[in-house]
């Protein structure tokens, strides 16, 4: 059986209730959950099953594998109550949604360089390219578009290309349609204020790391 994944049908769920499916050691899988694994850079959840901190959640195939605690007394077939944290959860989204518009303005303006790594933590997100000098020159017209992004809080949709594989998109309507599995919001207006650093991690490697300002 292939978990149901809810943090796609509705990423803003912070509760629910699931059945457990299989138990091998540590590790549980459930029928159903809101807790998000690492994938496409994107750092997993931080939550609780039936009341235990969730030491590690990983992504397998299109199954996911959650490592309890040990002595956890989980056991096929108990009804168990999955939470996250939410404020982890938001700011990944919120982070990995700037991510994605870095990159695709990135790609869209300046003819399409090479991305050779990206990671969103719910600290700072990053992207980093092959390019050729120094990539904080893009800044203003970067920070400007996206400011303009933000403001006009553009509606941002996202469903299966392939719900057999998991293959998921997001799109803003005249702007992107891009391959993506990770939460997304509804709307740009969420991401708020930004702030990018430049961070030169080799000879013709740049980095873009792009932080939340308080509000």
């Amino acid at each position: 059986m292939i978990t149901k994944k809810m943090f796609w049908e509705d990423p803003y769920l912070t509760e629910t209730v699931a059945i457990v499916t299989s138990v091998d050691g540590d590790i549980i899988t459930l029928n159903r959950t809101i807790v998000f694994a690492f994938s496409g850079g994107q750092q997993s959840d931080s939550g609780t099953i039936a009341g235990q901190e969730i030491v590690k959640a990983e992504k397998k195939d299109t199954e996911i594998h959650y490592t309890m605690p040990q002595n956890h007394g989980i056991a096929v077939g108990d009804e168990v109550v999955v939470k996250i944290d939410w404020d982890k959860r938001y700011r990944l989204m919120k982070l990995h949604f700037a991510a994605e518009l870095v990159l695709e303005l990135v790609y869209q303006d300046y003819n399409r360089p090479e991305k050779i790594g990206a990671n969103i933590n719910s600290d700072k997100a990053r992207v980093d390219f092959f390019w050729n000098g120094n990539i904080s020159e893009i800044f203003p017209a970067l920070e400007s578009k996206i400011k303009t992004m933000v403001d006009s809080d553009l509606p941002i949709s996202s469903d299966y290309i392939d719900s057999v594989s998991e293959r998921r998109y997001w799109e803003i309507a005249g702007f992107a349609k891009v391959d993506c599995g990770g939460t997304h919001l509804r709307k740009t207006g969420e991401i708020g204020r930004l702030s990018l650093k430049r961070n030169n991690i080799g000879k013709g490697k740049e980095r873009i790391e792009i932080y939340l300002m308080q509000e």
